[in-house]
């Protein structure tokens, strides 16, 4: 069984806070902002976001914790 939708927020707003690159941060202010985000993401981004969805399905997750782990220095 996948996430719910209370865990999914709250692992959000956890990852949220140890961002640090303004960038990334501007452009969840911007998805919060846009009702049409969609159109203003590049195709490397579309693509990626698609190829997220298509691993979730297929059910190749990773927790929280695996991926502090993997991504960890760049945070």
């Amino acid at each position: 069984m996948g996430i719910g939708l209370q865990d999914a927020k709250i692992d959000l707003i956890n990852w949220i806070t140890t961002l640090e690159d303004k960038t990334v941060i501007d452009k969840i202010m911007a998805l919060k902002e846009d009702d049409d985000w969609w159109l203003k993401l590049n195709e490397s981004e579309k693509e990626s976001i698609n190829k997220g969805i298509l691993d979730a399905d297929a059910k190749k997750l990773n927790s929280n914790d695996k991926a502090k782990d993997i991504y960890g220095k760049w945070l």
